[in-house]
């Protein structure tokens, strides 16, 4: 689908001798034009207002500012002038890579339009979708739409394509940039065959050059060339910064509009953060501004747009996606926070003042690391300089680096506490490499805290108070293993009582019960346990003692162990133990 027309370059200033009554538009089309003062068409309209007309493919090669917009839509609204839409099919589609761009196309509609009975319908994101389906439902003539919400009501059900009769393409390069060509050969594949396209790209990269050949027949090219200067009305100047620190170049921007006489004015951006970060410092600063970017909301963007446009808001911050197809006639200046990436989009940037006959002014700051773009920028404009001007007390300012000089602003006390930090934080270093064992210390204070660990059995003789008590729990807080040695235990208890019955045993063996409790309370470790068992043994042996003068009878019970350690004996248990029936009930346990 190649085109057989060899493309013709007009130059965009190019003297037109034809009128848009001799295109052969509408009347009712004519009448609306000829009351916002258009009696003659652009270059690239004259060249594409006939073809179109003609219902061929169109393929533009034009910028912003061309006058395209009337390329596309005064053709489209001449055929649509006659017959009727049907609901939820539309019979032209306009696709553009941005909210702004389409409310602006849809004015242009509205305007051109005025005295012709068409519908027109706005789908963009950031709207509700409860409006726009009661237009699809009614019936739309001309949608204008991005990708995405396009795409969105399609898969709800809300639109069909097999009416669409023309399909617009607006700025098709810069939806390349924005990642929407997927989106793009979707909408072709989802509209008829016969469709008329009309095309239009400010550049012809591979890819969009690709879509020209696979959706285009025999399209007629007309390529406007490309600006490489500016207005003459628009007063251009350059600041010189230090640095591309934010901070500085946000104060050397304030400095300069406050030497400067401004009605209202633009401030681009590169980065969306950046947008962000200059209205609100701005607004800190007591300067009426407000951001515009891609990110934000799409009522809060109209609603910013539309106090700009009434004198509400002073400075616009934006960035160039958002202020794409931006036409307010008051705008006295332009300030270019950074110098763009690409040398086309600085005079995109500065034809947003100057319009309409009037002066304007555009002044950019310029860093070090911004000189490769700056002389992309020269190149283009055919300009070996620009006019620089002076920012008062540039001297003062930070130099390179993310925080410029901030340390400066801080008292002396600062540094002071962070080069006496610095120097004892070396002098410990220094002295931690003389010192070849600094960890055998704190071992050697360790050791006498394991040694008072092994005197902790002592500790109880300090509570007397539940001796009782303790002494009634402690046969049944013996461990499973120490139980089933009970047996041997009470044979060898059985045997010392006849050798050990003198009144100091008898003393020890009322001691020997508050130790128990103790061992009971806290769980001892593997190495404690050890160590307890031979201790169980000694006051067992000891209680023997006690028990031993009360017991009549030389025999030896026999006893058994239940689970929990308590011994059983066979009959009366008080007195087969030796302790006759005045025993208390406790020991029966």
């Amino acid at each position: 689908m190649s085109s057989k027309d060899s493309p013709t370059e007009i130059s965009p200033d190019a003297p037109v001798d034809i009128t848009f009554a001799e295109l052969g538009l509408d009347a009712k089309i004519l009448k609306a034009l000829g009351e916002i003062g258009y009696e003659k068409p652009t270059p690239i309209q004259a060249q594409a207002i006939p073809s179109a007309m003609q219902n061929r493919d169109v393929l533009g090669i034009a910028q912003t500012g061309t006058g395209k917009t009337g390329a596309f839509v005064l053709p489209t609204m001449h055929k649509l002038a006659k017959g009727r839409a049907r609901a939820r099919m539309p019979r032209c589609l306009i696709i553009c890579p941005t909210r702004e761009l389409a409310a602006q196309v849809a004015e242009d509609v509205k305007t051109y339009g005025k005295y012709l009975k068409l519908e027109t319908a706005l789908l963009i994101g950031g709207v509700s979708f409860a409006e726009q389906d009661r237009k699809l439902t009614k019936g739309v003539d001309i949608l204008i739409a991005t990708p995405g919400r396009l795409l969105d009501q399609f898969e709800r059900g809300k639109i069909l394509m097999t009416g669409v009769q023309t399909l617009v393409v607006d700025e098709a390069d810069r939806m390349l940039d924005m990642g929407f060509i997927p989106d793009i050969e979707r909408i072709f594949q989802m509209t008829p065959f016969t469709r008329q396209v009309l095309f239009f790209s400010a550049t012809m990269p591979p890819e969009i050059k690709r879509l020209v050949d696979q959706f285009l027949h025999q399209p007629v090219t007309v390529q406007i060339a490309r600006r490489n200067s500016t207005a003459k009305t628009v007063r251009q100047r350059i600041a010189r910064v230090p640095s591309s620190d934010g901070k500085l170049k946000r104060t050397a921007l304030r400095k300069i509009i406050e030497g400067e006489t401004v009605d209202s004015a633009i401030i681009f951006c590169n980065r969306k953060k950046d947008v962000d970060v200059v209205a609100k410092s701005f607004t800190k600063h007591g300067i009426s501004a407000e951001p515009i970017h891609g990110d934000l909301a799409q009522s809060l963007r109209t609603k910013t747009l539309d106090r700009f446009k009434a004198g509400e808001i002073k400075f616009l911050v934006a960035s160039d996606v958002a202020a794409r197809g931006l036409d307010v006639s008051s705008v006295s200046h332009v300030f270019n926070y950074d110098v763009p990436f690409h040398s086309e989009d600085y005079i995109h940037r500065i034809g947003r003042t100057g319009r309409a006959g009037r002066k304007g002014d555009a002044i950019m700051l310029v860093a070090p690391l911004d000189d490769k773009n700056y002389s992309s920028i020269l190149n283009l404009i055919g300009k070996d300089s620009i006019e620089e001007i002076e920012i008062p007390d540039v001297d003062n300012m930070p130099r390179e680096g993310r925080g410029g000089n901030r340390g400066n602003s801080r008292s002396g006390s600062s540094k002071g506490r962070s080069s006496g930090s610095s120097s004892q934080s070396s002098s410990s270093r220094g002295n931690s490499s003389r010192r070849p064992a600094p960890k055998s210390e704190p071992v050697q204070s360790e050791t006498p805290a394991v040694e008072t660990k092994t005197e902790t059995p002592a500790k109880p003789k300090r509570e007397p108070r539940a001796k009782t008590t303790r002494t009634r729990k402690a046969p049944g807080r013996q461990s499973n293993t120490a139980s089933n040695d009970t047996a041997p235990v009470h044979a060898d208890l059985t045997a010392t009582t006849s050798k050990n019955t003198t009144p100091e045993s008898n003393t020890a063996a009322s001691k020997t019960p508050s130790r128990r409790p103790a061992r009971s309370r806290s769980k001892p470790q593997s190495d404690e346990k050890n160590q307890s068992e031979p201790k169980r043994q000694s006051s067992q042996r000891e209680k023997s003692e006690v028990k031993k003068p009360f017991e009549p009878k030389s025999s030896t019970p026999k006893s058994s162990t239940n689970a929990r350690g308590k011994s059983k004996s066979r009959g009366n248990s008080s007195k087969e133990a030796g302790f006759g029936g005045d025993m208390p009930a406790f020991f029966n346990r």
